[in-house]
């Protein structure tokens, strides 16, 4: 048994002998009944327990605002459930595999685990600047995935969902590895535009294969692509058909999108490629060498595997939630553009492995920005963390809120209407309420409000309209749920301008007047940010210091009497347009400017989380001699050397290490250099070959890149102390 295949013993899952592994049903088996345990939310008595998962962003960028509208979307509604007393965890990942990450490592003279790790990095903090209360973010390159990738292929193949043919690809015969329709450039065969990628034109709209491109190129070296075969496996989708349509009929789906996905149960389901060949930064598939899960297979698992990671580490029970029968609910987000995979394939791969499928599916629409796609030449393509050095990210968390419906409908990032809509309902109308009282409150009753209310049947109609709104929020329609509290925000307003506290304050013998009025002001106030906390949760913090209580809203029972205050902070500040003409001028960056800022944040990475001496301890680091030294074909950034650690430094011989310093060193140059090596790395399958331990070196990259040599004196085989 595996170090983690122990870790998931202990976590539930169903287990015979030695051997963890899922319990599946026969080829044969009827479809189990896919909704038994949907149940009416807003009828619940008791707290419901839900997992929320969302879609996984690529570990090969940085987050932009449309990853943020499917984040910021999630997280609302988790909030929601949170505040109305349910026990709702949200749990997502990296997607961290793929061509595409390899590549981008190799550009940059790293390997693809630091590169995945320094975008994980980058994810995690940006996501946390737009509040995103994820309770686990994990990777798909995790033990957790890797288990539980090969678990749900043993169980598809044990039930026969799997098979094997060789198809015909397109290679390139330069970087020695099969490409992608997107890694394919040429003429458009149609309207014959040039510079078109493998699959579509973008001035057209033709679709076509790759090889009918004229004068196709590999957009990886510029070498002219070849067809080459290999051997690859398939998930049978087409016997899934059956169960397909009872879960297209199902109220799983949005009607929009359970319509557009019978399209392809009517005009026959294909088979799904899993799989993808060596060179490629992935999980080997057991048993079948230079086989590597395609990441439409271990991406959807990411989902099972984080929160395995979160049970693991919580004590959590992993059942509960995954497995056949459960009680619990579990819904997921995503993009449209991705919906025909996990509308049809995901369900059919958990429903042969097992595993319950997902209370509900929703999906959401397109960001645009201006009214049109984001683009960096405008500088409307607004990364998280550019949006951030600019601008509070409540700003946007409310106006995507005022917009998002239920539907799949694209929305609009308008930045005049954003900046005219966050300064007049957030500061101008909720906002307002709090900073018109507090001051009386604070000047003349010491910060406590009133022994009465005044108005106790309007707080209570406030309070009233609690479950209308609720039920917006459950139903996913932010936009009306944020009509409803503007409009009683209008009514707060409305209240304070007819009792004018201002005017009766300069007049003798009101003083109780002014109490009453500014403490059923502060009341109203509460209210309204009770249901703005899962949209405004930094807001709402503030509130709540200044309010002395939480706001949830099981405990809008009745008016705050009698209840002293803290002292009025501002809660959030106006949009200045300038902050928004400056975020566009920061956009506006070009491929190259983007590559420079990727290459430094892998140069400024700050030191690594504290461990103890005894993990440190357990790195060997020896002195070696390079013996030998040449270039790696094909790749732009490695050498491979041979390193000796001398006379009975190792038994096996000599070492052969895949080092990225060809920038700063020629071969020749190498040859009888000692140097310092980690001399008890596991041997690592990468691109190019296999890499027996591996060179320190230091500096930002490039030609400031230097290899570590110890003083004279040093013999190779010294351990390093």
């Amino acid at each position: 048994m595996t170090e983690y295949e122990a870790i998931s013993f202990k976590s539930g899952l169903h287990h015979s002998g030695s051997a963890v592994r899922v319990k599946t049903p026969s080829k044969n088996a009827i479809v189990a009944p896919l909704f038994d345990q949907l149940m009416n939310p807003m009828t619940a008595k008791s707290p419901r327990k839900i997992l929320v998962t969302s879609a996984l962003p690529y570990a090969n960028g940085s987050l932009h605002l449309g990853h943020l509208l499917e984040q910021v979307q999630t997280d609302i509604w988790v909030r929601f459930q949170k505040s109305r007393g349910h026990h709702c965890l949200y749990v997502c990942a990296d997607d961290a595999h793929g061509t595409a990450i390899m590549l981008t490592a190799e550009k940059l003279g790293i390997s693809a685990e630091q590169q995945i790790e320094i975008v994980k990095e980058e994810h995690e903090r940006d996501s946390a600047g737009f509040l995103i209360g994820f309770d686990n973010f994990h990777t798909t390159h995790s033990e957790e995935n890797r288990f539980w990738c090969e678990t749900v292929y043993q169980s598809l193949k044990d039930n026969d969902h799997i098979a094997s043919r060789t198809i015909t690809q397109a290679f390139d015969p330069e970087k020695q590895l099969f490409l992608a329709d997107r890694f394919i450039k040429g003429i458009c065969p149609r309207c014959k535009t040039a510079d078109q990628y493998g699959d579509n034109c973008e001035a057209c709209g033709a679709t076509y294969s790759p090889m009918e491109l004229l004068n196709p190129v590999s957009a990886i070296s510029g070498a002219k692509p070849i067809e080459k075969e290999s051997k690859h496996f398939f998930f049978k989708l087409p016997e899934f058909e059956a169960m397909l349509k009872q879960w297209l009929a199902s109220d799983t789906l949005q009607s929009q999108v359970a319509n557009k996905l019978k399209e392809w149960t009517e005009v026959g389901l294909q088979e799904w490629d899993i799989s993808r060949d060596a060179p490629y930064f992935g999980f080997e598939i057991p048993g079948e060498p230079d086989k590597f899960f395609y990441v439409w297979l271990d991406a959807p698992i990411g989902y099972i595997a984080s929160f395995q990671n979160y049970c693991d580490r919580t004590g959590h029970d992993f059942d509960a939630y995954w497995q056949l029968g459960t009680d619990t609910e579990l819904y997921h987000f995503i993009g449209k553009d991705i919906i025909n995979f996990h509308g049809l394939f995901w369900p059919a791969m958990l429903q042969s492995s097992g595993l319950r499928t997902p209370t509900a599916l929703y999906a959401h629409g397109f960001l645009t920005v201006n009214g049109t796609k984001m683009s960096k030449s405008r500088g409307t393509f607004i990364k998280a963390s550019t949006y951030l050095k600019h601008l509070d990210a409540e700003y946007l968390r409310y106006y995507f809120a005022a917009k998002l419906s239920a539907s799949i409908d694209d929305i609009d990032l308008n930045l005049e209407d954003f900046v005219q809509r966050v300064n007049s309902d957030v500061v101008g109308k909720v906002v307002n309420i709090a900073s018109r009282c507090a001051g009386f409150l604070r000047k003349q009753f010491d910060n406590q409000l009133s022994d009465h209310c005044a108005e106790e049947d309007l707080v209570k109609s406030f309070i009233a309209r609690g479950d209308a709104i609720a039920d917006l929020y459950e139903q996913r329609e932010f936009n009306k749920a944020i009509r409803e509290i503007i409009a009683l925000a209008d009514q707060a307003n409305q209240y304070i301008d007819e009792k004018k506290p201002w005017s009766l304050a300069k007049e003798s013998g009101t003083e109780e007047q002014v109490h009453a009025v500014c403490s059923v002001g502060i009341n109203l106030f509460r209210v309204l940010m009770t249901y703005l906390k899962p949209v405004l949760p930094a807001m709402a913090d503030k509130s709540e210091a200044f309010l002395n209580c939480s706001l949830n809203w099981t405990d809008l029972e009745a008016p705050l009497t009698g209840h002293p205050l803290s002292t009025f902070e501002p809660l959030i500040t106006r949009i200045d347009v300038k902050q928004v003409e400056a975020m566009i001028e920061d956009s506006k960056e070009s491929q190259a400017a983007e590559a420079s800022t990727a290459v430094a944040a892998s140069k400024t990475k700050p030191p690594s989380e504290t461990i103890n001496f005894d993990d440190f301890a357990k790195i060997d680091l020896r002195i070696a001699e390079i013996v030998a030294a040449e270039h790696v074909e094909g790749a732009d950034k490695l050498l491979r050397l041979t390193l000796s650690l001398g006379e009975g430094g190792d038994p096996s011989g000599n070492r052969q290490v895949l080092a990225g310093i060809k920038s700063a060193y020629q071969p020749d140059e190498l040859v009888g250099k000692l140097t310092v090596m980690v001399a008890n790395l596991a041997p690592r399958k990468m691109r190019f070959g296999v890499s027996e331990g591996m060179v320190l070196a230091a500096g930002p990259g490039e030609k400031e890149l230097f290899l570590l040599e110890p003083h004279t004196g040093a013999k190779p085989g010294m351990q390093v102390k």
